[in-house]
């Protein structure tokens, strides 16, 4: 294999770029989901499982607030404006920055590292002592994590500017390896600190594999440090709207775990657990496509293309509807079978399955608006706005957390609202269920962002194609629909010829329904002559084509 060509791969299109990435979420987040199962098995929805969450959490929050997504918004512009002037000024500016990211870095980890128990004591008041004591420890060791990834994410950056995207979309996935690894192999004799080290050991794997291919690009370490350079500065600049945003979500996780921690043992887990498989979609569809979408859209409108990007974005925008809006209606009628599927093992009990699986239910009405977010996100970082969504995500933070404190109020005891929950996702049984509340308020939250996103974009950019869209909207929920009353009539054929109290049988269940599902969709969409089953026609057609050709 040549790993030369490997690691200097280049994306040609939008399309391919996609592609690559969305195939590589696939991969990473079924890893993820294998993680869960893995964690669910050997733990339990139990306290166990409850310290490993609530000890991931701050080290996650320094990495969200610091650099996810913050560092390639705000460096991937600055070093394309200095690389195109200068390229030897580029590498300079990319230089100063890692050296300043290592000094501030490890500034704000030794605060961390020293205040850990105090910041433990604030995220889960409801522990015990022994509990907590061992939080402490765990985070502490899982600080290391944060300052691989955010290495990592400066080198993500750098491979987007050269259209990279292969290396890059293989990070996530050793990243999942390395903590299974830690679940498989080091918490049978470390306990739960066996993950903790594969958390460590998978963020390491997520820096490594990516330093060949900067390298390819032309990055040369360099000892240079001065914080009154000025891209520093302009980097500082870009970067405050963006940590602000990030930082109102890490709040938002964090003000669910305390409220988490007090309803009982395993409401963290299952909150997270949940949560993590409402993420499976959308980092599928709604992150890749956005993420691919970036340099394009950033490009147009910096240099004037206007009528490109609008075109250009009312594309993806459409391939994303196209995609989530029958993936949000498919994870609601199977929600049971996924959470079965990959969760139900060891010991993780029948009414922790009920739990999780009426949560990723309510997840599930959100999706679609979940899945074009990070879209309209890029399109405002494109414009090099980054205090719109800054302010919407503190709104949406507010939202959450009035949301919150009414929801786990009302669903303490018997009303209307609690009975109906009850009946509509099976919780008979279960006396009570306060963890909905997290869910339903964090779901009707994350519909209310994407709604104040999109009035904001619309009218700061105007018309981008509103008119394709509804077109291409009323045959997608027209496919949707049939879709969901095919779903509906073969869920209650399968119970007579598949044994479904079976992990096997479930699976069969599962895989039968969903090949229908995309049968039904795709085949009614089809027939309305949607443009979107065209350009999807299209993209697998050329690919199938110049696979051919790389093969003769």
């Amino acid at each position: 294999m040549n790993f030369n060509r490997f690691f200097n791969f280049q994306s040609k299109t939008v399309g391919s770029a996609a592609g690559i990435l969305a195939f590589a979420v696939l991969i990473s987040h079924l890893l993820g989901l294998i993680r869960d199962r893995l964690l669910a098995g050997a733990f339990g929805a139990g306290a166990q499982l409850d310290i490993y969450f609530a000890a991931f959490r701050i080290p996650d929050l320094v990495y969200n607030i610091l650099f996810a997504g913050s560092i390639i918004v705000a460096f991937l512009p600055l070093f394309s404006e200095y690389y195109t002037k200068n390229k030897q000024e580029g590498w300079e500016m990319a230089n100063y920055v890692l050296n300043s990211f290592l000094f501030f870095f490890f500034l704000i980890i030794l605060i961390l590292f020293i205040f850990t128990p105090q910041l433990i004591e604030l995220i889960v008041p409801g522990f015990s002592l022994e509990s907590k004591a061992a939080a402490v420890a765990l985070t502490r060791l899982m600080f290391l994590s944060p300052l691989f990834l955010g290495l990592s994410s400066l080198f993500s950056a750098i491979l987007h500017y050269f259209n990279r995207f292969l290396v890059y979309s293989l990070a996530p996935i050793l990243y999942n390896l390395g903590i299974i690894f830690g679940i498989l192999v080091l918490a049978p004799r470390f306990g739960v600190f066996g993950v903790g080290w594969g958390v460590v050991l998978g963020a390491a794997f997520h820096l490594i594999v990516q330093i060949p291919s900067a390298k390819g690009c032309g990055l040369k370490y360099r000892p240079l440090f001065n914080l009154r350079n000025p891209a520093i500065w302009r980097l500082f600049k870009l970067v405050i709207p963006r940590t602000i945003a990030a930082t109102a979500s890490q709040i938002n996780f964090i003000v669910i775990t305390i409220l988490a921690s007090t309803i009982g043992a395993g409401a963290v887990a299952i909150f997270n657990l949940s949560n993590n498989l409402r993420y499976f979609p959308v980092g599928v569809l709604g992150v890749s496509f956005a993420t691919a979408a970036f340099p394009l859209l950033s490009k147009n409108w910096t240099l004037g293309k206007k009528e490109e990007f609008f075109k250009n974005f009312s594309s993806i925008f459409r391939q994303i509807l196209y995609l989530a809006i029958p993936v949000s209606l498919l994870v609601f009628l199977l929600k049971t079978q996924i959470v079965k599927i990959i969760l139900e093992t060891g010991r993780f009990s029948l009414e922790d399955v009920k739990l999780t699986a009426a949560c990723l239910g309510i997840y599930s009405f959100s999706i679609f608006a979940q899945c074009l977010a990070p879209l309209i996100l890029r399109g405002f970082f494109s414009l090099q706005d980054t205090k719109t969504p800054t302010l919407i995500a503190l709104a949406f933070l507010v939202l959450n957390i009035i949301l919150c404190f009414s929801f786990i109020h009302l669903l303490n005891f018997e009303n209307p609202f609690s009975e109906f929950l009850r009946n509509t996702f099976s919780l008979e049984g279960i006396e009570s269920f306060p963890v909905l509340g997290l869910s339903l308020a964090f779901s009707i939250g994350l519909l209310f962002e994407f709604l104040l996103l999109l009035i904001f974009f619309c009218k700061k950019v105007g018309d981008f194609g509103i008119k394709e869209i509804g077109s291409s909207f009323s045959k997608i929920i027209a496919g949707t629909l049939f879709m969901g009353l095919g779903v509906h009539l073969a869920l209650k054929k399968t119970i007579f010829f598949l044994d479904t109290q079976t992990p096997g049988g479930i699976f069969l269940e599962f895989l039968i329904v969903f090949l229908l599902a995309i049968f039904i969709y795709f085949l009614i969409t089809l027939f309305l002559k949607s443009p979107e089953i065209k350009a999807l026609k299209s993209f697998i057609a050329k690919q199938f084509k110049n696979y051919g050709r790389k093969s003769n």
